[in-house]
């Protein structure tokens, strides 16, 4: 009896409109339309329940919400405040050509190190390493970087945990009726863990310690080049419909920013909180509430619940 013919994959029909939202949006930020790569199907499958973070805890209830979209772009234009920082990604990184796999490559390591095993951590935390050990240099007034060097990478902490927490306070869910008025301070405490195994010392444990210790980078800090700024706040490649919502990210960005940083970045920052900035971040708020509505929860997370047995099985396994 003769085998029974292939599907003709040709036939299907094409996509939706919100389907089509979904695979865009999973390419830009896993560097596949479907959202699980096999990095993410490696979480998925992994045997090993433990991992750094608690499934039920702040650091997934944080980086488990698409307020992340906009931490991401505030901690680059915090990090690049670093002359040394901005050296190393300016001279060892291909981000003009392709800043869309440099920005799936961040949420690659940011999805294994809260979703995954601890094995799965450790070794992209190695993989991690391996890659900043490349990134070393001098600029071009004879100051050497490099990218393994813990003061670097404590800034580099610095920033990201700065940024996302303030994404998370203004345009996340309200954490805390779950963890306590404190939760913040939690977060900072827990997520420091990511940031030691990639070499860098003398972390914060509260969200007061992370103020002061941003503030006393001030006086090793530059202003942030203005064509850097542009491409950041409005990279190549966005398609027509991306780009107005791609704009509503950004503005809500310039509005996170640290007291530190912001002025070097040419934003308001934090201070600013009248009526335009109120309304910017509630549009904001609105254009992501609307994105996770489409998106649903996304398939890192999804992987990780399965391998935990919090969640069921992905439809995409």
């Amino acid at each position: 009896m003769p085998a029974p013919a292939a599907p003709d994959a040709s036939a299907a029909p094409p996509p939706g409109p919100l389907e089509r939202v979904r695979r865009t949006f999973r390419a830009r930020v896993a560097g596949d339309p479907t959202g699980a790569p096999p990095w993410v199907r490696d979480i998925a499958l992994d045997d090993d329940r433990d991992g750094w973070f608690d499934p039920d805890g702040v650091v997934w209830a944080v980086h488990g919400g698409l307020s992340t979209l906009v931490g991401g772009l505030v901690a680059l234009l915090g990090q690049a405040a670093h002359p040394l920082a901005l050296a190393g990604v300016q001279g060892h990184s291909d981000y003009r050509q392709d800043p869309w796999a440099r920005l799936a490559g961040t949420a690659r390591w940011l999805a294994v190190c809260t979703f995954g095993s601890g094995r799965l951590a450790e070794r992209d935390c190695a993989r991690v390493r391996g890659m900043h050990r490349r990134v070393r240099g001098t600029t071009a007034d004879g100051r050497a970087y490099s990218a393994g060097d813990p003061d670097l990478l404590r800034w580099v902490h610095l920033a990201f945990t700065d940024a996302f927490l303030a994404a998370h306070r203004e345009l996340g869910e309200d954490l805390a009726p779950r963890f306590g008025p404190r939760w913040a301070d939690d977060y900072v405490r827990e997520w420091a863990r990511t940031a030691r195994a990639l070499g860098a010392q003398d972390l914060p444990g509260s969200e007061a310690e992370l103020a002061e210790a941003l503030a006393a980078f001030a006086p090793v800090l530059e202003p942030v080049p203005g064509e850097l700024r542009g491409f950041l706040l409005s990279p190549p490649g966005l398609t027509r419909a991306e780009a107005p919502f791609y704009a509503g990210l950004a503005g809500a960005a310039d509005l996170l920013l640290s007291p530190v940083v912001a002025p070097l970045a040419g934003a308001p920052g934090r201070a600013e909180r009248g009526p335009r900035a109120r309304l910017r971040l509630a549009l904001t708020r609105g254009q992501l509430r609307a994105l996770a509505a489409v998106t649903g929860r996304e398939p890192w997370e999804q992987a990780g619940r399965y391998r935990t047995g919090t969640g069921p099985r992905p439809t995409w396994l």
